[in-house]
């Protein structure tokens, strides 16, 4: 889906990633991340967002909760929306601030104290039972801490796994029951997804949910809460960013506009974000058709992969498609055509790149730091939870 804009706008990550694989320094199933490519782009966004007067809480789940990318990007863009606990945890490691949390799964009660404790700007509840869950907890710890009610999105605009909130037509009682807690205060509200891109064209256009969060705002603001917050998240870049501003969010969460991997990106390569990461891995096996194995291990499923490019001769293959419910031991590639003049190795460089979302692989992540200055560096590896492997 992106190796068309890497190799156009950032052949130095590919030719790196190339050769610290056949090196040995780096093992298949690695992402290879371009760290002055990822500091550079939350630049870019930081300043839009401040041009624009919103805020911004970033997202890393997408490129494996790394320590180094976390702070590359928390020099420009301080605080963080963690998708889980354990996600607010590295961040927080890493010397990042706490800027959303429960964005997309609720605290575990038992989690509360340790992750209030770390004083988040706004805590998102998706129902009376985790608002009065962080009342308490927050109460004990002496504060009262801002909440974002979660809207529950329109019909068929809710990716499956992720369903809650409360309805609109439920708001204004569940406000009357929030105003009564000691130890939260209702600061805004927030949904998701808010903005998505065309799957043709890659345009991005807000979705249903976004009026919704619009009007939840209106409904609590004619209940006299003043000042408050819309975080839109889903597709932040600097493409989206004057969209949000002008529909009226104060917030967005840029996640994949960090790496230049948006839907997008892989349609305009003039976007200003630069592509940041590519996938290395190597041929395990070739079958007796021809048809070579890629080790696998990072193959997303929603990742609309299409073409590998084995740098040792240039070829261009495509990538077969693979059932999402099927573990990815391997992936298949079409067979070279004999006309090509060009045979697969055992063990040769593979390169892909796509829309992932590193925390669910099995993979490695690499990181590189001095291309932008032509002197690159590995700088570490780790694994797709922010571990640094020895």
């Amino acid at each position: 889906m992106f190796l068309d804009s890497l190799l156009a706008r950032n052949p130095q990550l590919a030719e790196t990633a190339a050769e610290l694989h056949r090196r040995g320094e780096i093992p298949p199933d690695t992402y290879v991340m371009d760290l002055d490519a990822v500091g550079e782009n939350a630049a870019l966004l930081a300043q839009e967002a401040d041009r624009l007067g919103l805020g911004l809480w970033f997202v890393v789940k997408q490129i494996g909760r790394n320590p180094e990318l976390i702070r590359a990007i928390s020099r420009s863009i301080p605080a963080y929306a963690a998708i889980d606990a354990d996600e607010a945890r590295t961040l927080h490691a890493a010397g990042a601030r706490a800027g959303n949390l429960g964005h997309l799964v609720q605290i575990p009660r038992r989690e509360l104290p340790e992750l209030l404790a770390l004083r988040p700007e706004t805590v998102t509840v998706y129902d009376l039972a985790n608002a009065r869950a962080v009342s308490e907890e927050a109460a004990r710890l002496g504060l009262v801490q801002d909440v974002l009610v979660r809207i529950e999105g329109a019909p068929g605009a809710v990716y499956p796994g992720q369903e809650g909130g409360v309805p609109l037509d439920g708001l204004d009682a569940f406000a009357a029951v929030l105003e009564e807690l000691p130890g939260v205060r209702i600061a805004g509200v927030t949904a998701f997804p808010c903005v998505l891109c065309d799957p043709v064209t890659g345009e991005p256009a807000p979705t249903p949910n976004f009026d919704l969060a619009l009007k939840a705002r209106a409904l609590l603001a004619g209940r006299g809460h003043e000042d408050l917050k819309l975080s839109a998240p889903s597709a932040t870049s600097m493409a989206t960013l004057p969209l949000l501003a002008r529909l009226g969010a104060t917030h967005g969460e840029p996640g994949h506009a960090l790496t230049g991997t948006t839907p997008l990106h892989a349609h305009d390569m003039a976007q200003p974000e630069k592509p940041a990461y590519v996938y290395v891995t190597e041929v395990a096996h070739t079958l007796a058709d021809g048809r070579p194995a890629l080790f696998g291990g990072g193959f997303y499923p929603r990742s609309h992969l299409r073409t590998a490019l084995l740098p040792r001769t240039g070829l261009r293959l495509p990538v077969q498609p693979a059932p999402p419910e099927n573990i990815d031991y391997y992936r298949l590639l079409d067979a070279p055509d004999p006309a090509s003049g060009h045979g697969v190795r055992l063990g040769e460089t593979a390169l892909l790149a796509f829309r992932t979302q590193i925390f669910v692989t099995r993979s490695k992540v690499a990181v590189v730091a001095g291309l932008s200055s032509g002197r690159p560096r590995l700088t570490g590896l780790y694994d797709a939870l922010g571990r640094e492997r020895s």
